[in-house]
């Protein structure tokens, strides 16, 4: 069993699962399909390649090529999770908006057409850069976590063996 590989899917699912009562705590609105959504607090992105590479650098050592891909790796997901994923989410929101203006439009009504900024996201498809760094935050707890037990690990094989 590869713990690495163990390791980053556990965080992807914690910090998913975490986001339902987060929302919770701010909203007062109980969302569990939260879990399977993209986007929110903390960044499962960030989450997993943080944990893994975490998990790399205590077990393996930052001078090692394992390291420096993962870590080179967890910076653009991180990157295009915050950046390029996000825009596309505000580029909805104006898509949506002119769809309501075409509407309008077409029925003849007056038309009084408002650009929306909202401060979170509706279109969950990237997130806050606060959300990232929590994720990352988060993922790098876990790898730590995951590398003790892993250690714990190696040392009952040893007792074991003699």
């Amino acid at each position: 069993m590869n713990k690495g590989i163990v390791t980053a899917l556990i965080s992807i699912a914690i910090a998913q699962g975490l986001k339902i009562p987060l929302h919770f705590w701010k909203k007062k609105e109980w969302k569990p399909e939260l879990f399977f959504q993209t986007g929110g607090m903390p960044s499962s992105h960030s989450a997993g390649v943080s944990s893994l590479t975490t998990f790399i650098a205590l077990k393996r050592g930052v001078r090692t090529v394992d390291f420096a891909l993962s870590f080179i790796f967890g910076l653009i997901v991180m990157y295009d999770a915050q950046g390029i994923r996000r825009q596309t989410g505000e580029l909805t929101l104006k898509v949506n908006s002119l769809d309501e203006l075409v509407r309008k439009a077409h029925e003849k009504e007056t038309v009084e057409f408002k650009e929306k900024k909202p401060k979170r996201l509706k279109e969950m498809l990237g997130h806050q850069p606060q959300e990232v760094v929590g994720g990352a935050i988060l993922g790098s707890l876990l790898g730590f976590i995951a590398f003790l037990f892993s250690k714990k690990d190696r040392q009952k094989k040893k007792f074991s063996v003699r």
